[in-house]
C-alpha cells in the first residue's frame, strides 16, 4: 500500500515488529513542511469526524512540530492566544455571526 505521508518518528518500527516492510526516506526541509500541514490538516478533518481526545492530541502533536520546525516558542504561543483572547474575545460564548 502507497502513503508518501509524514509518519509518527516509531511507525517503521512498529510495522516491522509486526511482521511488516516499509519503504521510507527522510523528507527535505520544503518536503517536511508541507507534509506537516497536510499532516495538520488529515489531523483536524480526523478529530471532526471522531471528536475523540486522542485526534486532539495528535494535533497538538502536530502543533509541537510545526513550532520545533519554524522555531516558535510554544509559550510565546500560548501568550499571543492569551492576547488575541483579550482583545478579540475567545468561542465562549457560542456567537454565530450572521451578518454583517
Amino acid at each position: 500500500m502507497k502513503y508518501n505521508k509524514l509518519v509518527r518518528d516509531r511507525i517503521p518500527e512498529i510495522i516491522e515488529k509486526k511482521g511488516g516492510k516499509s519503504a521510507t526516506h527522510i523528507a527535505s526541509e520544503d518536503e517536511y513542511w508541507k507534509k506537516l500541514k497536510e499532516k495538520l490538516g488529515e489531523e483536524a478533518n480526523e478529530f471532526c469526524e471522531s471528536e475523540s481526545e486522542e485526534e486532539l492530541a495528535d494535533i497538538l502533536e502536530i502543533i509541537n512540530a510545526i513550532c520545533n520546525f519554524k522555531k516558535i516558542n510554544m509559550n510565546n504561543l500560548e501568550e499571543l492566544r492569551k492576547e488575541k483572547k483579550e482583545k478579540r474575545g475567545g468561542f465562549d460564548r457560542k456567537i454565530i455571526l450572521e451578518e454583517s
